[in-house]
């Protein structure tokens, strides 16, 4: 089983540049272990659902001790049959290139 989760989170209150807090919510990500690919506008997560959604919830509690106002954004893709999708649907697409 795999779950891919397509999420961005950032404070609205901190001003034009909010890298900071990114890179705060992709240092948990990292340490989570989960299979993850830091994109410009998301990062991408794979594995189980409660465990990617304990990490969301991490990225949340970290920004919300700073932050008065985040926006966060999730896209999820399940498949039963199949892993390391972060990598086989970028590769899948790239062959047909």
């Amino acid at each position: 089983m795999s779950v891919l989760i397509d999420f961005s989170i950032f404070p609205t209150d901190k001003g034009e540049s909010v890298s900071p807090y990114v890179a705060k919510a992709v240092n948990i990500i990292k340490k989570s272990g989960l299979d993850y690919k830091l994109g410009p506008m998301s990062t991408s997560i794979e594995g189980g659902l409660e465990e990617i959604m304990t990490v969301i919830n991490s990225c949340f509690e970290e920004l919300k001790k700073d932050c008065d106002r985040i926006y966060m954004t999730m896209k999820a893709d399940y498949r039963k049959d199949s892993f390391c999708r972060i990598e086989k649907k970028v590769k899948s697409v790239e062959d047909k290139l």
